[in-house]
């Protein structure tokens, strides 16, 4: 569904003399792989509410889903200047590629990324308009939609403006997970799949407490990932958030449980664009010791037994049962 719609706008864009490489860049993102969480959760939020109405309203909604993630992804790039993504360069990194030895390639491959994902999210609402359902069920889809897109816009906000300052605050770390992450990835996307089947609000409760807390430990996980890496090697620790100075859990803790020494070495070294290894080591042995990093194991675990709480209690089909506890361990413990 997702390429047909991809080749539509891919022969529009020639029937208009548009820029071919806008569509091919989106169809290359979304080939490059990804877990698909979100469109799978949606599917799942579907026949856990019950199946009701076509199949179809419910794959097209995933779909938009799809391109809504491209946008997102693309645009979080961006804000980081990240290199890669997927194991391939980042889109603003292949913009500015095309532009060669230009001295403004930088400054304008980042701007043609941000149109390209700024279509993406476009294509994403034009194809949730596409759903066909009576008009209490389209309009309950829209409004959760909606939703999902402004907690990600205030969260992605709180990250990049909060950058560098109260990176002690744990509240402040956990609202940014809440609202850029675990609300977009597992929360919102269940609902979507619930409103496609006219879903009461009991249901959308059970997947609000079961979306979060799932949600909360699939970023501390992955927070986790980016500074210690995985003990079986499928993921080498990482320098970017250190580099970047990212208003984690992890490092929250870091700065509240260090003495002054350890405390003023973390404000020092965490942050700097020309951090290398030897410093990254250090900062990692500072989480260590302070017990930041077991803590956050904890944090997870304790996520991990709510959300098995409430999957226990929501007496959901046991199709999507099972794949809500399987998702529950995969969230939890991937290393990769």
């Amino acid at each position: 569904m997702l390429e047909d719609f991809l080749a539509e706008k891919a022969r529009a864009a020639a029937g208009r003399g548009h820029p071919p490489e806008v569509v091919q860049t989106v169809r290359d993102f979304l080939a490059a792989g990804g877990k698909r969480i979100r469109a799978l959760l949606c599917v799942v939020g579907w026949h856990a509410a019950g199946r009701q109405g076509d199949a179809t309203s419910a794959v097209r909604v995933a779909a938009s889903l799809e391109l809504f993630v491209a946008f997102a992804l693309i645009h979080d790039d961006i804000m980081d200047d990240a290199a890669s993504r997927r194991g391939r360069p980042a889109v603003h990194r292949v913009m500015r590629g095309r532009l060669g030895a230009d001295e403004r390639a930088e400054r304008l491959g980042a701007g043609g990324a941000l149109l390209v994902g700024n279509l993406a999210l476009m294509w994403a609402q034009e194809l949730l308009h596409t759903v066909r359902l009576d008009p209490g069920r389209q309009r309950r889809v829209h409004q959760v939609y909606d939703a999902m897109l402004e907690e990600v816009m205030y969260g992605q906000y709180q990250d990049v403006m909060g950058t560098g300052r109260g990176a002690d605050d744990i509240g402040a770390a956990l609202d940014i997970i809440r609202y850029k992450t675990a609300s977009a990835t597992i929360e919102r996307p269940l609902q979507l799949g619930a409103a496609v089947t006219g879903a009461d609000e009991d249901t959308m409760d059970v997947f609000t407490r079961l979306g979060l807390p799932l949600g909360e430990a699939f970023q501390l996980r992955d927070d986790l990932l980016d500074v210690f890496g995985s003990a079986d090697g499928a993921c080498a620790p990482g320098l970017s958030d250190l580099r970047e100075g990212k208003r984690t859990v992890l490092l929250a803790l870091g700065l509240q449980r260090a003495d002054q020494v350890r405390r003023e070495r973390l404000r020092y070294l965490v942050g700097r664009a020309d951090l290398g290894e030897r410093e990254a080591a250090e900062i990692r042995g500072i989480l260590q010791e302070t017990g930041a990093r077991e803590q956050i194991e904890r944090m997870i675990a304790s996520r991990y037994e709510q959300v098995l709480r409430v999957l226990d209690a929501a007496d959901l089909p046991l199709a999507a049962d099972r794949a809500l506890r399987g998702l529950a361990v995969t969230a939890t413990q991937y290393t990769s």
